[in-house]
């Protein structure tokens, strides 16, 4: 008989933590073998357990959930991190990867699509909310913005000046990016009046004067 995924949930938010505790209960192939409430706690709890997963929250008082995963990674190798959060930026997701994460659910997600996760992430595989994955796709294949963004740009009207910039309708933009074409025209505007411009050619000129974009490679 094959052994249960043994997994340790790591949130701040009580209510959250011992929900997903009592979610992952029912699911065949999982055990909850730990509970941590911060990233100080869920590196004590990892050590003492051993767990093939942790499921981990980002925000954290003390030690975050991105400083935690780092440390794990160097730490216990052995252990797979798949992070669980309602922050689902570009900067954050980026942070949580590049910090060994091999999974990354927004807190949106269900039952499902949590313990496929979890099981996926144990055998070694990389889930990724598909949201997620289409914005890391689209910055892959587009370009990233520049760190430092001119003229007051955000970093949403920055993503959405480089996906301009490559050519891409505004029903383009809002498919890749998850959002409502309204959303869109909305960023848009914002861009052209920060930016001192009044059409997409010269929003262009703008983005590639500014490092935003790079070809793309079709």
């Amino acid at each position: 008989m094959t052994p249960p995924v043994r997994v340790v949930v790591a949130d701040d938010q009580t209510a959250v933590r011992e929900g997903l505790t009592a979610l992952l209960a029912l699911v065949p192939g999982i055990e909850v073998v730990g509970e941590a409430a911060d990233g100080h706690d869920a590196l004590a709890v990892v050590a003492r357990h051993a767990p093939d997963v942790v499921l981990m929250d980002v925000r954290m008082p003390g030690l975050d959930g991105v400083a935690a995963t780092q440390k794990l990674a160097a730490s216990q190798p052995g252990t797979a991190v798949v992070v669980l959060t309602s922050h689902a930026d570009d900067e954050t997701v980026l942070a949580a990867l590049e910090a060994g994460a091999l999974g990354f659910l927004t807190k949106d997600a269900g039952r499902q699509q949590i313990s496929r996760a979890i099981l996926a992430a144990a055998a070694g595989l990389s889930p990724v909310d598909p949201g997620v994955q289409a914005r890391l796709v689209a910055a892959a294949r587009f370009g990233r913005a520049p760190t430092d963004l001119p003229d007051g740009l955000t970093r949403r009207e920055a993503e959405v000046l480089a996906l301009v910039a490559a050519g891409l309708s505004n029903a383009s933009i809002a498919g890749r990016m998850h959002i409502s074409t309204a959303t869109v025209k909305t960023h848009i505007n914002r861009i052209f009046a920060k930016a001192g411009v009044t059409d997409r050619a010269a929003a262009v000129q703008y983005a590639q004067r500014h490092g935003f974009t790079r070809p793309p490679s079709l």
